[in-house]
């Protein structure tokens, strides 16, 4: 099997921002070809902050709307708003959300670009069953 060129988007040009939106996929799907060393130590972030029921949560609602602010969040949940902020953070430093202030109000919204790269890799091809 040939190997086909792919357009590489490292996991630090995604979550700083200069990944474009049609760029393709950092990589192929690991049912394709496995991840180098490196990649996998760029990836594992990401899927540590979502291994977390209240991250994973929150990502959830925040993927499913354009931006949402913290305080729809933390009445979202059974925790304390120092507690959500903490998974927040946690989210934000792993790439997969971003945020602004506005006066004493903070929006999240997700980033697109490192769920499509994360999506991509977990993409098994069709004529895998």
């Amino acid at each position: 099997m040939s190997k086909q060129p792919v357009a590489v988007i490292t996991a630090q040009e995604a979550r700083s921002g200069q990944a474009t939106r049609g760029e393709a996929p950092c990589c192929p799907p690991l049912a394709v070809q496995a991840l180098s060393t490196e990649h996998a130590a760029e990836l594992a972030p990401m899927f540590k902050a979502l291994g977390d029921p209240v991250r994973l949560r929150l990502m959830s609602l925040i993927a499913s709307t354009d931006e949402i602010c913290v305080c729809d969040l933390t009445d979202a949940f059974d925790v304390s708003g120092p507690t959500i902020s903490h998974h927040l953070r946690n989210l934000r430093e792993a790439g997969l959300v971003d945020c602004e202030r506005r006066g004493t109000w903070v929006y999240y919204w997700i980033r697109a670009d490192a769920l499509r790269e994360l999506g991509a890799l977990l993409d098994v091809p069709a004529t895998r069953s």
